[in-house]
């Protein structure tokens, strides 16, 4: 249906637009003014009301596929919301600064926060957020997404998709990472996300974590940390704000912080050489945002989550790492805290957050910020840093240029996704160059069905012979364990995280990395001898080595 026309729009002010332009020339004038001159961030803030104060420090998400004109089912879903009947009259009612957009399928471990899409294409994804745009007066809004590739991608059909982080780790080339995460900006870009809640900078401490799982580089501080500056880098360049996530480090973890709150138990020293090390390399490569997670980090602030925590966000990242950028806690809606949603918005904005991500209800979020602000709970000093902060990026990003719809997933970009896919593959165990005699017989765990076809597609052109008889090659894929594996197997093939093969019988033994088409073309050439499989495994695998090659 398409509900009645925006009979008012979201005004960040004319006041707003003075004050921005103001920021970038008026406070530099010769002769100008000699009194203390504001910071940036607080000349954006001037004039606002404390309406508009709290709104630029929020962004749920919202039901329906477009701006304006929403199904039924929708419009139930943005009456509970935040009773609108779509994304558009959202951002008006709450004066918010911007939505996130968000999918689901069913191997995402983040599943769960996510009960709506709003995506299902380039060209469906860029009509909703130019909707978005005219629906605001002023800065353009933030529009954020999970686009990290492997299990959390929120949009698959029509992009050029990228291998699972840890891919990235197995190639090991920054330089690789950097033109990969470069060509993901300009895609992201051309259907009008300017935020993305990426790379992933946990570090990997075993297959016990399965929220992170692949979704990390690797196992090591160093290597994670450069393959997060090099994606920061390359997001950035295309005007898209990365987000390394989820600090001080999720990777050390065997709870889901979905589920529950997981607890970080190493001591400081360790802490910093593991967890924190990488958001050093972020902060340093210029990162324009970070992602607090919620973690009780019992070397710093025990008992307390760190997106709530002062201690963890405001002494540690801002006083001992030194960033300045936008600090954005981890979606509000997920099990490891548990307050009512006015009092964690106040709790978390006082603690360092600067941007409120999907609060479990968004208009006891938004009054609790206002009752807040009135009441002194919340500081006004704090509540205007946190949307100086956010207005600056908004600032920062609206000059960006989006290109088409169409150059997504052209043959440029496609081939940079098929150099990050080739450059993962890596046999754990196996002769090479990989020797597997023909003809072949393909099966795979569940779920793993469309992976089959694709690889037997690209198994033709080299002239391997596929069918229902031959040398049996396995695909295992997220989430697998040694139930899933094929004891006849000549090959086994990981298509996520390599820790399944530890158990598998297999003579050779491939991990891939990622799922995509991509990297089944890539494992297919390594099986017809006629590519090298140069990857090394970024985790360590128990009775393997990094590589056989």
């Amino acid at each position: 249906m398409t509900s009645p026309p925006l009979t008012r729009r979201v005004l960040l002010s004319s006041s707003l637009l003075v004050a921005a332009g103001g920021a970038l020339a008026g406070c530099d004038t010769p002769g100008a003014d000699a009194s203390p001159r504001k910071p940036k961030e607080a000349l954006l803030t001037d004039g606002l009301t404390d309406e508009q104060l709290v709104g630029a420090v929020l962004m749920p998400y919202a039901y329906g596929n477009d701006a304006t004109a929403v199904s039924p089912g929708s419009v139930a879903g943005n009456q509970r919301i935040g009773g609108v009947n779509t994304p558009a009259e959202l951002l008006v009612k709450y004066h918010l600064t911007g939505l996130i957009l968000v999918s689901a399928s069913a191997d995402d471990p983040t599943k769960d926060t996510n009960p709506t899409t709003n995506v299902q294409s380039p060209a469906q994804a860029r009509t909703l957020t130019d909707g978005l745009r005219k629906a605001v007066d002023g800065l353009p809004p933030l529009i954020g997404i999970d686009q990290e590739y492997g299990a959390v991608t929120r949009i698959r059909e029509g992009m050029a998709l990228l291998p699972t982080g840890m891919a990235f780790g197995a190639a090991d080339d920054p330089a690789l990472t950097e033109a990969a995460w470069r060509m993901a900006g300009a895609e992201l870009a051309a259907v009008g996300v300017n935020v993305d809640f990426a790379p992933s900078a946990d570090v990997l401490g075993g297959p016990g974590n399965t929220v992170i799982g692949s979704r990390a580089y690797g196992a090591d501080p160093g290597l994670v940390g450069r393959h997060v500056a090099a994606a920061v880098k390359g997001l950035q360049q295309q005007g898209v704000a990365a987000c390394p996530k989820h600090f001080p480090g999720h990777g050390h973890t065997d709870v889901d912080s979905h589920e529950g709150l997981p607890v970080l138990e190493q001591d400081r020293k360790t802490l910093d050489a593991q967890d924190i090390a990488p958001f050093r390399e972020a902060i340093a490569a210029g990162t324009w945002m970070i992602m607090s997670g919620h973690l009780d980090t019992r070397a710093i602030d025990p008992g307390v989550p760190s997106s709530l925590s002062r201690k963890v966000l405001t002494d540690v990242l801002r006083g001992e790492l030194g960033f300045q950028g936008v600090v954005v806690s981890d979606a509000l809606n997920m099990k490891a805290l548990s307050l009512p949603s006015g009092e964690l918005a106040v709790k978390a904005l006082v603690a360092g957050n600067d941007l409120l991500l999907m609060p479990e209800n968004l208009p006891q979020a938004y009054q609790g910020l206002l009752d807040g602000l009135r009441s002194g709970a919340l500081p006004r000093a704090r509540l205007l840093e946190a949307a100086g902060r956010v207005l600056a990026l908004r600032k920062r990003l609206a000059g960006t240029d989006r290109p088409t719809v169409e150059s997504v997933n052209d043959a440029e970009h496609q081939a940079v996704a098929a150099k990050a896919a080739a450059a993962a593959v890596t046999v754990l165990r196996g002769t090479c160059p990989v020797r597997v005699p023909g003809p072949l017989r393909i099966t795979c765990s569940a779920g793993n069905e469309q992976r089959v076809a694709w690889l037997t597609e690209e198994l033709k052109p080299w002239g391997v012979q596929v069918g229902a008889r031959g040398t049996r090659v396995h695909l295992t894929g997220y989430g697998d364990t040694a139930a899933d594996l094929a004891p006849d197997a000549a090959v086994t093939i990981g298509l996520d995280t390599p820790y399944v093969l530890g158990a598998a019988k297999s003579p050779t033994l491939i991990a891939v990395f990622g799922g995509t088409r991509a990297s089944m073309k890539a494992v297919a050439a390594v099986l017809a001898g006629k590519a090298p499989a140069s990857g090394k495994s970024p985790v360590p695998v128990p009775g393997l080595p990094a590589s056989s090659c």
